[in-house]
């Protein structure tokens, strides 16, 4: 009992990394992987500018998942880590309230699920400090923010309880599927909905060049480019709609900064 079976991991048209910020208990980085084998989930990156070694306790609490341990990658920057990644997606328990919510729009792990599913590239999965979680800076690099609906009371999760239920999300969601599959439903999303990492860096660095160049209130500026960037990225634009997207965005900020230059 409680054994892992020699069979291979299920095949997923996203491929899901699971990215740990900076972690402070090797307990929890051990129960974390413990959860990702659970679901059928190996690739653990971990990013720690002083670099993170796995202790017996981390390796105790892994239980039979201790070849995820041992296949993890740690990277110094968070900029090292995200290099080939197409989709980020941060999770966080703080959440804002009321109807002009300026930062944090969320999006609940059962959409997340359907969303990855219907795509295929490499997406990262980000976790942040047991004590704070992800930092405001680190949370604006995401493309998609997600949280579980947690009572308000007393709503963050422990870290490993937190990667258990997105994770679970998205298998419970590949076995429907495949259910689904049997009885011969139709396939009706494009296979094939992620970004190029170089493509989504472009969306980023013209969503920030274009709220540089617009009229408005210095405070706003930060706002409007986490809008472009969050509303663009949810729609998942295959390549060449990005090219396009992105053809349209460079020649409006160019005329907005001649324009600009003009008025000067």
């Amino acid at each position: 009992m409680g054994k892992n079976l020699p069979i291979p991991l299920p095949e997923r048209s996203a491929d899901v990394v699971v990215v740990l910020v900076n972690p402070e208990t090797s307990g929890n980085v051990g129960a974390v992987a413990r959860a990702m084998l659970n679901f059928g989930f190996a690739e653990l990156r971990i990013i720690s500018e002083s670099g993170y070694e796995f202790d017996d306790e981390a390796m105790n609490r892994a239980k039979h998942a201790q070849s995820v341990l041992r296949g993890a990658n740690v990277y110094p920057s968070w900029k090292s880590c995200m290099e080939d990644i197409s989709l980020v997606v941060g999770s966080s328990g703080k959440r804002e309230l009321g109807l002009k919510i300026a930062f944090r729009h969320f999006v609940l792990p059962e959409e997340l699920s359907v969303r990855l599913h219907e795509i295929e590239g490499r997406v990262a999965l980000v976790f942040g400090r047991e004590g704070i979680g992800l930092l405001t800076e680190e949370l604006q690099q995401c493309d998609i923010l997600v949280t579980i609906p947690t009572w308000e009371g007393y709503p963050i999760l422990n870290l490993s309880h937190s990667v258990s239920v997105l994770l679970y999300e998205m298998h419970k969601n590949l076995i429907e599927t495949e259910l689904g599959e049997q009885d011969g439903l139709p396939m009706t999303t494009h296979p094939d909905r992620l970004l190029d990492p170089d493509l989504r860096r472009m969306i980023h660095e013209l969503s920030d060049d274009l709220a540089a160049a617009v009229t408005v209130r210095e405070h706003k500026r930060q706002g409007i480019a986490e809008t472009l960037k969050r509303v663009i990225m949810r729609g998942m634009p295959l390549d060449d709609e990005a090219h396009r997207i992105l053809g349209v965005m460079i020649q409006a900020r160019d005329a907005l900064q001649e324009t600009s230059a003009e008025e000067e």
